[in-house]
This record gives C-alpha cells, structure tokens and sequence, in this order.
C-alpha cells in the first residue's frame, strides 16, 4: 500500500472470508474497491461475491476485483453484479463487478 500513496485511505483485512464479511457487514463498512485473492481453484469467488452483495459492502459505484487463475472461470452475473472487464497477466487473471 506504501507504494500506492493510499496507506492513509486504505484497509488490509486478512482472516476467514465468511467471518469477515459477516463482521463488516454488521459494523455497516462499505468500500468503493474491494480486492478478492483467493486461493487459486477452490471456488471461493461466487461465493465471496455474494457474501458482498449480502452484507452490503460494496458501495453503489463500487468496484470488486477478483484475482484468479486464468483457466477458472468466473460467471458474468452474480446477483447484482455485473462482470465489465477481465485483464489477464500471464497465468493470472483479474476480473472486475461492479453494481448493474
């Protein structure tokens, strides 16, 4: 985050991701970009996705961005979110959802 200039205005939350939605969504936190690294092929991203949407983390222009491995294949709907734009950097793949 140093590298970025956005330590001041950024939060790195590490634990287990259903615990953690649930905390967030109970203390009502919503984030205008939030960033998925999951483990690569255990399908954590559907479900990580719609945790977001349940606890309403995500702020109406948000973004998410989701790392993956480019093999894996992430649905271009989840609920409300809308996948608009995949990048792929070598074995690597980020996919980006935002509100429809």
């Amino acid at each position: 985050m140093r590298v970025t200039g956005f330590v001041e205005k950024s939060q790195l939350i590490r634990g287990e991701v259903t615990a953690v939605l649930t905390q967030l969504g109970r203390k009502n936190k919503l984030f205008n970009i939030i960033f998925l690294d999951p483990p690569y092929l255990k399908d954590y991203e559907a479900s990580t996705l719609t945790g977001i949407i349940r606890h309403r983390l995500l702020e109406a222009d948000g973004m998410v961005v989701v790392e993956s491995s480019k093999g894996h294949h992430l649905p271009r709907k989840i609920e409300e979110l809308i996948l608009v734009r995949q990048e792929r950097y070598g074995d690597t793949l980020l996919s980006f959802y935002r509100y429809r």
